[in-house]
């Protein structure tokens, strides 16, 4: 890949709240991954399909929209998939979306995995929820996930020190297993 060539980056926001501490969390991850490489950027956020969600789950039909996101995901050359913690685990949405996904699109794919909670007591469902369910996909996940409870987060919602350290450090990793992967696939 040389450097010119540019990576379909998808961040995946299972946030439902307005504003959403896991949106600023995958828009800051979205950053770090785009000041180590070329890239063009989507975020899908769950809240926003959540009937769509629903619908295509019972009846089987995606709408338009959902559809579009679900394409977005399949085609990326690498994902973001972040959710806030609820009861232990990844949000419901975050979940039904998911299981919307066409499993064999992951495999092989790079993701970085990022959870917000209340506390860092919740932090271990990202290798307790989130990995086993990548796993499932055969996704390339990212050594360094990124968990921030609420007091990661400094004045207006910004990333406090050892957050945003947490968060280059994923950003940079991914891009680079990104831009590995796209130039196996090319080769």
């Amino acid at each position: 890949m040389s450097e010119t060539e540019t990576l379909a980056v998808v961040a995946v926001n299972g946030g439902v709240g307005f504003p959403s501490s896991t949106r600023a969390l995958t828009d800051a991850l979205v950053r770090e991954v785009a000041a180590t490489a070329s890239v063009t950027t989507r975020t899908v956020d769950v809240r926003d399909v959540a009937t769509d969600i629903a619908d295509a789950t019972v009846f089987g039909l995606p709408s338009t929209a959902l559809d579009e996101a679900l394409r977005a995901v399949e085609q990326a050359d690498l994902v973001i998939a972040g959710t806030p913690v609820f009861r232990g685990t990844y949000a419901g949405l975050f979940k039904g979306f998911w299981d919307l996904v066409e499993p064999t699109s992951m495999r092989g794919k790079p993701v970085v995995l990022a959870a917000t909670g209340g506390s860092t007591r919740h932090q271990l469902m990202i290798d307790q929820a989130m990995r086993p369910l990548f796993a499932y996909f055969g996704s390339l996940i990212t050594p360094t996930a990124v968990y921030a409870a609420a007091e990661d987060f400094g004045v207006a919602g910004a990333p406090g020190a050892e957050l945003a350290q947490r968060i280059e450090r994923a950003g940079r990793e991914a891009a680079r297993l990104a831009q590995a992967v796209a130039v196996g696939q090319r080769a």
